[in-house]
């Protein structure tokens, strides 16, 4: 039986064994014809399959990395262990992730492991760059909940630090606020925010580029990160900054004012804060970049807009940032003046010139930027009374504003100010104020030159002569009234110095320049004596001066024959009056009465000679001086003269010695016998001089001048002329008065300095073609209506002169200037292209 059972088992061994190599058999078939089956299949199939499966590979780890991040942002904080110990080599995981704690602030042990894995009471591990905290249950604490603690406040989602905070990131402490800080919650970002969960390196240096033409900070590396954060904690106004950070932290700006202003009362509360704050980066990096300068200086116009009175044109102009064009403001003031018929005022008139593109701004503009207001204002009011009345042209004012940050794109903000025209683009007006500028900016060129040269003497009396009077400050004018103050209806005698004393002079002063401060205090109605207008020499420091009052109005012109007969016959009375050492008073008032006698001068003129008179008294002239002024005289004038001084000699009732020789040497002078004196005299002495009607008459005819000296000039009065003023002028080449200084004179043949000027032509254009350029990209895209109106307005036809900044735009940098036909859009990279 055992045998039996033996072979029934060899024979179901033989039975397996045949069924297994049958099964190969099988298996063999089926590969053979699978490999057949797959050899049949085209190359194009295997790599639409490889496709497919890198695609399906792809999502799931997509997949996979958002179940990761849901996990991580969880609200809730806390861990729940397993009541049963891990074992050797098990992977521990928790039941729930922990919200991340940013890097900044990790505690000391949340980085620290037990060296035991199984027994350890405390783990720490980083996924996705985010520390995350685990703390496993023990063997004896049973099933408990574990909550972290929790997280900063600045963590708790992104928030808005007002202005005037301060915040620590990064160990970095950033004052002044006004910044996005946190953690951006899920699915949500924005260029500007900075979000605390991402890696900051150790330094950055904010001077070097690093940052995207788009620059975002999620998206910038660690070491630009550390570069914007070193810019925001420093202060944030280094003019040398790369300018992708101004922009970066602009964005900040740009949202709070464009979205969470329209929901948040307290965001809408801080417009005025952001403006003034676009106001200053503008200051500082305006200049920088003309992309900066065109989406900042526009948002500012734009919030700049809020309760704007009806009537703007009425209200003082504000200090306004400089941009590509006319700024907003000043286009709907003007604009506003333009509908109501009203004139516009000399302050708006003068902002529009030193904003517009159309103005060329020289050196003296800018450098004496105080005197060119007071003076334009002058000069505007001359020319146009109570203001320039302009015309209501076609082209409407509007504003369209497209955000520079990427978060905002496709989210332009357009304003509109109904029927109010946009007067900036007519070229008459502005073309009329620019010669009014440049015509003030002449007369300021002397100044400006002078400021350059020394530019702490602004107010020292050499620079203010190279001004109009009307300019000068008020510390001068008051000292100039309170000379006044001390003539009264009289005179005021104090040396040269005691004067330019007074009016801070600093430097030596030659002729010419005192003949300026003459002319100066002339239009202050104060005369000095000795008349250095008319040619008298310009006195020493020491020498005597009469100042006096002159009535405001009067003629002052001492051209007149009648007054060069009066003031030549006084210089002559004061050498015989003084000839005996003793200018008695009774010969000043006899003086002083024949003066005033003489009806036919102007008041200006008897004040003067009064003055000259109380300067004769302590310098009579000298006859030698005065020879040259007698020669032209003829006989007859001469003879009449003579008796007169005669006249003038026995006035004191005493004609001594001394007078008698003195009036010997003036008849000699004259061409008189001198023996002519003594009878001249007797005659005077019985009251039977003839002087009083001669006189009158010389006064009122005018002497006769030799006919042979002049006989060639009498059919030419302004050579007529030349040569009085020849004949009256003294000598000039005296000593010039020197006043102590440290201060080196005013080199008056200085080189002229490079002209620094505000605005320039673009890409090669003439200044009308400019200005329609400038205009164009103060907007992303116009409609070709509205251009066929501003074209109209500029005197322009509009496809030429798209088709010719086109074509300097290609010369110049190789791209369009603008695209399309209707609408025409503005090509965004002219921005960055060219420097306006």
């Amino acid at each position: 039986m055992a045998r039996g059972r033996k072979a029934s088992n060899i024979f179901a061994g033989g039975k397996r064994a045949k069924k297994s190599d049958s099964v190969l058999v099988g298996v063999l078939v089926i590969v053979g014809l699978m490999y057949k089956a797959i050899s049949m299949v085209p190359t194009w199939v295997w790599y639409v399959l490889a496709v497919l499966l890198a695609f399906v590979i792809v999502r799931y780890l997509s997949q996979a990395a958002a179940k990761s991040s849901k996990a991580r942002q969880v609200p809730a904080s806390r861990i729940v262990s397993s009541p049963i110990p891990p074992k050797a080599n098990q992977t521990l995981t928790p039941a729930l992730v922990a919200e991340p704690v940013d890097h900044s602030i990790p505690s000391t042990a949340s980085r620290q492991t037990s060296s035991a894995a199984i027994d350890a009471t405390s783990v720490s591990i980083f996924a996705d760059d985010n520390l995350v905290s685990i703390r496993p249950d023990t063997p004896h604490s049973g099933t408990k909940e574990h909550r972290l603690p929790p997280p900063p406040k600045e963590l708790a989602g992104i928030r808005w630090i007002p202005a005037g905070e301060s915040i620590d990131v990064e160990g970095l402490q950033i004052a002044g606020g006004m910044l996005y800080v946190g953690i951006p919650p899920r699915n949500t970002s924005n260029p500007a925010w900075i979000d605390l969960t991402k890696k900051v390196a150790a330094t950055g240096d904010y001077h070097e580029r690093q940052l995207d033409y788009w620059p975002n900070y999620s998206e910038a590396t660690p070491i630009a990160r550390r570069a914007y954060l070193n810019w925001l904690a420093s202060g944030r106004n280094d003019p040398d900054a790369d300018i992708g950070f101004v922009f970066l932290y602009f964005y900040g700006l740009e949202y709070r004012a464009l979205v969470d202003a329209q929901e948040d009362a307290a965001a809408k509360a801080e417009i005025p804060e952001i403006v003034n704050e676009l106001k200053r980066l503008l200051a500082i990096y305006g200049n920088a970049s003309g992309s900066f300068r065109s989406y900042a200086g526009g948002l500012y116009e734009l919030l700049s807009l809020s309760e704007l009175p009806n009537q703007l044109y009425l209200v003082a102009v504000p200090d306004l940032p400089q941009s590509y064009e006319v700024p907003l403001y000043i286009r709907l003031a003007l604009g506003s003046a333009a509908v109501d018929g009203a004139p516009v005022p000399a302050a708006l008139a003068r902002a529009w010139v030193q904003h517009s593109p159309l103005v060329r701004l020289r050196t003296p503009a800018i450098r004496c930027s105080s005197q060119f207001d007071q003076l334009f204002d002058l000069h505007y009011e001359e020319a146009f009374g109570e203001g320039m009345v302009l015309p209501r042209n076609k082209t409407k004012l509007k504003c369209v504003y497209r955000p520079a940050s990427m978060g905002l794109r496709q989210k332009d903000v357009t304003a509109t100010f109904g029927d109010i025209p946009d007067v900036t683009v007519l070229t008459k007006p502005i073309k009329l104020l620019g010669e009014l500028t440049e015509r003030v900016t002449q007369e300021l060129d002397a100044y400006s030159r002078y400021l350059a040269k020394s530019p702490d003497a602004g107010n020292a009396l050499e620079g203010l002569l190279l001004l109009p009077p009307a300019l000068w400050p008020e510390t001068l004018v008051s000292t100039l009234g309170e000379l006044k103050g001390k003539m009264g209806d009289g005179t005021l005698i104090l040396s040269f110095q005691e004067l330019l004393s007074c009016l801070d002079a600093r430097t030596t002063l030659t002729k010419d320049k005192a003949i300026t401060m003459a002319k100066a205090l002339e239009s202050f109605c104060i005369g000095i004596e000795p008349d250095i207008l008319s040619g008298a020499r310009l006195p020493k420091p020491d020498d005597k001066l009469v100042l006096f009052a002159i009535q405001p109005g009067e003629e002052t012109s001492r051209s007149t024959q009648g007054y060069q007969v009066a003031a030549l016959t006084l210089q002559v009375a004061s050498i015989v009056a003084a000839a005996d050492g003793d200018f008695s008073a009774s010969e000043m008032s006899s003086l002083l009465h024949h003066i005033e006698s003489w009806t036919h001068l102007s008041p200006s003129h008897i004040s003067r000679l009064k003055a000259n008179l109380r300067l004769l008294v302590m310098t009579p002239a000298s006859l030698p001086a005065l020879k040259k002024k007698l020669e032209p005289l003829d006989a007859s004038t001469k003879e009449t003269l003579g008796a007169f001084m005669a006249t003038v000699a026995q006035t004191d009732g005493i004609v001594t010695p001394e007078e008698i020789k003195a009036l010997e040497k003036i008849y000699k002078a004259l061409g008189i016998d001198p023996k002519k004196v003594f009878s001249d005299v007797h005659a005077a002495t019985a009251g039977s001089s003839p002087t009083t009607t001669a006189v009158e008459a010389i006064e009122k005819s005018g002497f006769t001048l030799d006919p042979a000296r002049i006989a060639a000039l009498q059919s030419d009065t302004a050579k007529v002329s030349a040569l009085l003023a020849s004949i009256f002028n003294e000598d000039t080449q005296g000593e010039v008065g020197q006043i102590s200084s440290d201060v080196p004179p005013l080199d008056t043949d200085e080189e002229l300095e490079p002209e620094i000027s505000s605005q320039k032509n673009l890409m090669g254009l003439d200044e009308l073609h400019t200005a329609f350029a400038r205009l164009l990209i103060s907007r992303p895209q116009w409609t070709r209506g509205e251009l066929q109106d501003v074209a109209a307005d500029m005197d322009l036809m509009l496809d030429g002169a798209l088709e010719r900044i086109n074509e300097a735009a290609y010369d110049s940098h190789d791209i369009p200037f603008t695209e399309g036909d209707d609408p025409i859009e503005v090509n965004a990279e002219v921005l960055e292209k060219i420097d306006a």
